[in-house]
């Protein structure tokens, strides 16, 4: 999902810094519009900072925006020491610019009651935003600070494998106590809302993270092989096989590529070799060079 941690700080302006840069501010925008007009005002408290500040504000006069960026502060030091500099970098402009779009929505546009007076409608675009926002935020090795941070802790030293599991597992507290304060039809819609949300964060990372897995049966391999490793830049593993029918002696190439790249291999694949055998499977997760670091 991320990139191997570096120096911390990104030094050069490359085309993939960049695509980085706008994932990220994207992903700040998608987190803060979905909090800000439809948690906020529905006092969906389904975990995280702005769950935190919901409960809170109920007992200390002091703003949202205000709370969030004193718990924010709080824990960046925790993903600091525990997640790395990179991350740590990243979570701290993400959380600095997501107190900062909230509070000039809070002056541009006050929130005074819901958009509608359908819950769950609101519920379903409060934890669809947010979940797509922090999705991003995590496929960039960022989070929005907070019990994100938590999140990806858990991750990373336990055997929690899914961020969206790890994400239910730190805010579950916090969703169960907006039983207590805000009723027992808030809470369960909180709860509801919290398990929306894991969905749809490890969905979409599983969506952008999607590759494509070839087991090619050929006999060709050669050709097969210059055209993944000249125009694809990937490389590839060829293994001994034999027809049980035919019994003639083939060749078996193994290889992964993205979803785009996958379609130019398999036209080019039977260009090469019009009676190829091609196992196609889907795969999210692969570690090694061209992919994820380890």
């Amino acid at each position: 999902m991320a990139k191997e941690e570096g120096a911390g700080k990104p030094a050069i302006l490359t085309a993939e810094n960049l695509k980085k840069f706008l994932l990220v501010n994207l992903g700040v925008f998608l987190l803060t519009t979905g909090v800000y007009f439809f948690k906020l005002p529905n006092n969906f408290s389904t975990g995280g900072v702005s769950g935190i500040s919901i409960l809170l504000g109920n007992f200390v006069p002091i703003s949202t925006a205000s709370l969030m960026a004193v718990i924010n502060v709080a824990l960046l030091v925790v993903g600091y020491i525990f997640i790395g500099r990179e991350f740590g970098f990243w979570t701290t402009y993400c959380s600095l610019m997501y107190s900062l779009e909230t509070w000039i929505l809070e002056k541009a546009y006050p929130m005074t009651a819901p958009f509608t007076d359908q819950p769950l409608l609101e519920l379903v675009f409060a934890m669809m935003l947010p979940g797509l926002g922090s999705a991003l935020l995590f496929y960039c090795n960022a989070s929005s600070g907070g019990t994100d941070i938590v999140a990806m802790i858990l991750k990373k030293y336990t055997s929690i494998s899914d961020i969206g599991k790890a994400l239910f597992a730190s805010d579950s507290v916090i969703a169960l106590a907006a039983c207590f304060l805000f009723g027992v039809e808030t809470g369960m819609f909180s709860i509801l809302g919290l398990f929306l949300k894991a969905f749809v964060v490890d969905s979409v990372i599983e969506s952008i993270n999607l590759c494509k897995f070839f087991s090619i049966v050929t006999s060709k391999p050669t050709e097969i092989c210059d055209f993944i490793i000249k125009d694809l830049h990937h490389s590839s593993t060829v293994v001994d096989g034999e027809g049980a029918f035919s019994h003639q002696d083939k060749k078996v190439v193994l290889t992964a590529v993205r979803r785009g790249e996958a379609i130019r291999l398999r036209q080019r694949c039977k260009q090469i070799d019009p009676h190829c055998f091609m196992f196609i499977t889907n795969t999210s997760e692969i570690i090694g060079k061209g992919f994820t670091s380890v």
